[in-house]
């Protein structure tokens, strides 16, 4: 196919390189890249270009850095471009006057099967509940935020111990693939999406914060399991142990092979049970145990093994080699 629209790609982190580079790669004319701004970055706060400008440097594409998307200097300019077509990767919110100037409109790539997961933060709210499927889909632009006429979808499967960043790198090549079959459809005419029905009560991918990412010790070993890899590598699952941040980047659930010792306590319960009525030792959940050279955390009603963590000033490491540490 004679590839015609001319697109503009908006886009900012690692995600959307993904997708830019098999855009280019494909033959599509792209006219111009918008992404953010350096930033200071590093010890010495030297700015930092975006993974998405690096790229587009590296292919001497025009590229825009608007502080405020509504600056009329940056309105020109990409109106100067003559886009048919915008695509936009893990960007900043459009304002209407951005998103309805190509002719064929704006699309979206999204990391999940909308409606399902609206929000800044998509894959690690899927893997953080415990999802054994998500996907991507490409949408309209529309007022409110991804809510868009939809355009295509995929499905991705989530491996029952795979972090949100080992997710997240296998969605960003499957969503490329996504978008430039889209492309495909509107370069061939199909200009209309389908409607969204949002009657129902889909889980929502609201943006995470730091103190969003406290472990809870008193909810179940899977529940913990999942949140720690739904944080992993980033914003990162983390704890109070010994008045010093501990965070935890890999876990897992202990089968036959939870030590001896622990498996002789009867149960783990929270502050507010005070009563056991069960033969054996009971352990507050949260309560750690190193056992030789594995560690372990009571939840609510079992333990879950450490694999890999972060003490406070420290680099991360494996739980093994943090214990070698912090006995010595």
């Amino acid at each position: 196919m004679n590839k015609k629209l001319r697109i503009v790609f908006m886009g900012t982190p690692e995600f959307a390189v993904a997708t830019l580079r098999a855009i280019a790669d494909a033959g599509w004319p792209i006219v111009g890249v918008v992404t953010a701004p350096d930033k200071p970055a590093g010890r010495g706060l030297q700015l930092r270009p975006s993974p998405v400008k690096v790229f587009a440097a590296s292919k001497g594409m025009r590229i825009l850095q608007p502080e405020k998307l509504r600056n009329p200097e940056f309105l020109d300019a990409l109106a100067a471009l003559k886009a048919d077509l915008q695509v936009v990767v893990a960007f900043r919110m459009l304002p209407e006057i951005v998103w309805i100037m190509p002719p064929a409109g704006s699309i979206n790539l999204h990391a999940s099967l909308l409606p399902a997961y609206r929000g800044a933060a998509p894959i690690n709210h899927a893997v953080m509940n415990g999802e054994t499927e998500t996907g991507l889909t490409t949408f309209f632009l529309q007022h409110e935020v991804d809510t868009g006429d939809l355009l295509d979808q995929v499905r991705v499967p989530i491996g029952a111990d795979e972090t949100a960043g080992e997710l997240h790198d296998r969605m960003m090549e499957v969503g490329a693939a996504l978008v430039l079959r889209s492309l495909d459809k509107i370069e061939s005419g199909q200009l209309e999406g389908t409607a969204q029905d949002l009657r129902g009560d889909f889980p929502r991918a609201p943006k995470i914060f730091r103190e969003d990412c406290r472990i809870d010790w008193n909810k179940p070993s899977l529940a913990v399991h999942n949140f720690v890899r739904g944080l992993s590598p980033h914003p990162t699952a983390w704890t109070m142990w010994n008045e010093h941040t501990f965070k935890i980047f890999r876990s897992r659930i202990p089968g036959d092979d939870l030590p001896a010792e622990l498996s002789e306590i009867r149960e783990t319960r929270s502050l507010s049970s005070p009563g056991n009525d069960q033969a054996g030792e009971a352990v507050i959940p949260g309560t750690c145990k190193m056992v030789q050279d594995r560690l372990f955390f009571a939840t609510a009603g079992s333990w879950i093994e450490l694999l890999e963590v972060q003490w406070e000033g420290k680099k991360r490491m494996t739980a093994a080699e943090f214990l070698r540490g912090f006995r010595g």
